[in-house]
C-alpha cells in the first residue's frame, strides 16, 4: 500500500525546510512501521538544494543561498511550476538503491507520454530525458537517500516553470546536456496539479505492495 499526501500545490507553496522536516517525520513514523510507504507531491518556493557531491564551481556564483542535503546528487533548482515528489518507501533486502531510481524514472516516462513527451533513461545518468533539436535535455531530475531502510527524497518533473533558475548553475553537475519543460517539449501548458493524479496514481499502482516497491529492477 502507498499512501499520496499532495503538500502543497501552487499557490500553497512548500518552503523547502518546511518539506525536507515533513520528509523527516514521514521517514520516521515508516521506519517505525507506524504508517505506510508514502509519496509526498507538492511545489517549493525557488530555492538551490545542493547534494553530498556538489562541487563548489558548480553553485551559483552571485551569492545566491543554497540548502545543502544530505541525498545523492548534485546541486539543482527547485521552485514554482515544477512537481516535486517525495515517495518515502522501505526497500526489501537485498537493497538496490539503483533499481529504485530506474524504477522511478520508468513510472515519469509512463506518465509522461500521454502528454507528448517520449521520454527516455541515459545509462550512467539519473533522470528522465528527452531529445531536442539541437542537444539531449532533463525534464525531470532524481536525487535519493536511503536510511534505515527506508527511502528519502526523489524526483522533480520540469511542468511549466521557469528554466532561469538553471543558469546561474550546472545542474545535476552536467556541462553537456540541458534542461527542459514538459510544457516546451509538448507545446502545451501544463502545470504539475495537471499532472498530480496522475503520477499519484502510476506510484501507487507500481509501489502497491512492499514486495514490489524493493524487487530488482
Amino acid at each position: 500500500m502507498l499512501d499520496v499526501v499532495t503538500a502543497g500545490l501552487a499557490p500553497a507553496y512548500v518552503p523547502y525546510t518546511e518539506g525536507w522536516d515533513m520528509q523527516r517525520r514521514v521517514h520516521a513514523d515508516v521506519v517505525a512501521g507506524s504508517r505506510p510507504d508514502t509519496l509526498l507531491l507538492l511545489e517549493h518556493e525557488a530555492v538551490y538544494t545542493a547534494g553530498k557531491r556538489t562541487e563548489d564551481h558548480e553553485r551559483p556564483q552571485d551569492g545566491t543561498p543554497v540548502i545543502d542535503v544530505d541525498r545523492g546528487g548534485k546541486i539543482t533548482w527547485h521552485g514554482p511550476g515544477q512537481l516535486v515528489g517525495y515517495p518515502i518507501v522501505r526497500l526489501a533486502e537485498p537493497m538496490d538503491v539503483v533499481a529504485h531510481v530506474r524504477r522511478i524514472e520508468r513510472v515519469l516516462i509512463d506518465v509522461l507520454r500521454p502528454l507528448g513527451v517520449d521520454g527516455y533513461q541515459v545509462d550512467g545518468r539519473s533522470g528522465v530525458w528527452v531529445r531536442r533539436p539541437l542537444s539531449e535535455d532533463k525534464i525531470a531530475a532524481i536525487g535519493v537517500r536511503v536510511q534505515q531502510g527506508v527511502t528519502m527524497h526523489g524526483f522533480a518533473i520540469n511542468c511549466d516553470n521557469t528554466l532561469s533558475g538553471f543558469r546561474s548553475i550546472i545542474p545535476c553537475g552536467i556541462t553537456d546536456a540541458g534542461v527542459t519543460t514538459v510544457s516546451e517539449v509538448s507545446g502545451t501548458d501544463v502545470s504539475p496539479a495537471d499532472i498530480a493524479d496522475a503520477v499519484a496514481s502510476a506510484f501507487a499502482a507500481v509501489y502497491s505492495t512492499a514486495d514490489l516497491a524493493g524487487a530488482s529492477a
